[in-house]
């Protein structure tokens, strides 16, 4: 039995889906105003593992994630630059995916628009104007938020004690200060759409309801998102979607990552502490960063570190180098390691405890290596091996420039014998090796002076 930490009772839960084996999971995406860094790429990297996992487990996993792309930071963002805002989004969602597919993060089911789901979303606040859930002010909506007396129940926290500032707009106009905006009315040079309160834009909150709701039904198994967004944003998607739909709870397990940080504060684009995912791909790869994500239990905040992302970029080549060792077509034989399967399926189950499987993997690859260097067959744990890293998405590819670094004493002593064939003018069998090595990935340059350099083709 998987059991899930769930946010909104603060402790672990048997997982039971609403219509099994059927299993609706919304996570809160990107809002595109810039590129993404590797604190975004952490929680994607995180609920595609409980994804891939649930998958595993049999279920068959209906995965949204929506796309904000009207946003104040997108518009003060595209007025900065003169870049028009939707092309401006447009952009970076682009890049997102792509970053997304280099992380071997699974495609969502859906990845639905703020801007397509214009029209639902006015019919949405209007059905929670017309309940006395929301109210109008000069053309904006807010959400009346002593309408729900459950409000506060994801964040432990008491409308009482509640007060505008951090990340809550202040706002005289409002009947209660954490009342917040359904709907926007536009300002001058901003984008906007007709609707019964004047011409306006959805506000952040309301574009997740909607956008989960429409293509997840009023009811979800799971929502993920980052920690940093308990509140106000999931807080409120739970207050309106709940007053909207009468449904209760809108969410049966609320999942949150834990922040990825840099020099002790949460890692952000308007502090402008970022490293980005390209950088860390190109620096480390993608199995290496995924390695380290998982290194640590999914809810937990971590520091950033190079130390460890290097000590998991080594992990993962001792790892991939083991998992090569089973041909690419040969079969887990389910009679071989039960108890290491047993324990791999355990640790998942209590919480996605992705540490635990990894060190299910690592002893998989001890055990693989040995079998292998004593003339034995290592496929059974190499195969092993190779399925369990990709419930956890890693590839555990051997890449050319690895395969030339375990080969390197032989590569060399080809490079010699082919110079010596060149001195004996031996030409055609210098150049037979030439090609040869060529044909496996490895390009060689003569250089002035005798000497033979050489390097790996990716």
């Amino acid at each position: 039995m998987i059991r899930v930490y769930n946010t909104l009772t603060g402790q672990k839960e048997d997982f039971s889906p609403i219509s099994p084996p059927r299993v609706t999971m919304y996570v809160c995406g990107p809002t595109v105003y810039g590129p993404a860094h590797i604190g975004h790429a952490k929680t994607y990297i995180v609920f595609d593992v409980v994804r891939r996992y649930l998958e595993y487990r049999g279920y068959d996993v209906e995965y949204v994630v929506n796309i904000t792309d009207v946003d104040d930071k997108i518009i003060a963002r595209s007025n900065a630059s003169g870049e028009p805002w939707n092309e401006l989004a447009e952009r970076y969602a682009r890049e997102f995916l792509e970053e997304m597919d280099e992380l071997n993060v699974l495609p969502a089911s859906k990845y639905p628009r703020a801007s397509g789901n214009i029209h639902e979303i006015i019919a949405d606040v209007l059905k929670l104007v017309e309940s006395s859930h929301a109210y109008v002010v000069d053309g904006d909506v807010y959400f009346r938020v002593e309408s729900d007396p459950d409000y506060g129940k994801l964040s432990g926290r008491r409308l009482s004690e509640m007060r505008a500032g951090a990340r809550v707009e202040v706002d005289e106009r409002k009947e209660h200060p954490m009342d917040f905006a359904l709907w926007k009315a536009a300002k001058p040079g901003e984008p906007y759409w007709e609707s019964p309160w004047g011409r306006g834009r959805p506000g952040w909150h309301m574009e997740c309801t909607t956008m989960s709701t429409r293509n997840l039904g009023p009811q979800i198994d799971v929502h993920g998102a980052g920690a940093d967004l308990i509140f106000p944003h999931n807080e409120n998607e739970i207050a309106q979607s709940e007053c909207l739909t009468h449904k209760v709870p809108f969410v049966r397990y609320w999942m949150h990552s834990g922040l990825l940080q840099l020099e002790e504060e949460k890692m952000a684009r308007s502090v402008g502490n970022v490293l980005s995912v390209p950088g860390i791909l190109d620096r480390f790869g993608a199995d290496a960063f995924r390695w380290y994500v998982l290194s640590t239990l999914y809810r937990r905040s971590v520091a950033y570190s190079e130390e460890a992302i290097e000590f998991a970029a080594r992990t993962v080549r001792r790892v991939s180098s083991a998992a090569a060792l089973a041909p690419a077509d040969a079969k887990p034989d389910l009679g071989h390691y039960a108890e290491q399967r047993s324990a791999f399926e355990a640790a998942m189950d209590d919480d996605f405890n992705t540490p635990q499987a990894l060190a299910v993997l690592s002893d998989l690859a001890r055990e693989a290596s040995r079998l292998g260097s004593s003339g034995e067959d290592p496929s059974p744990p190499a195969a092993l091996l190779r399925e369990f890293g990709d419930v956890l998405g890693l590839r555990l590819e051997v890449g050319a420039a690895e395969r030339a670094r375990n080969a390197e004493p032989f590569i060399d002593l080809l490079v010699e014998v082919r110079g010596e064939l060149r001195r004996a003018k031996q030409y055609a069998l210098a150049d037979r090796v030439r090609e040869r090595l060529r044909e496996l990935g490895i390009a060689l340059e003569d250089v002035p002076g005798g000497e033979t350099r050489w390097r790996a083709e990716e």
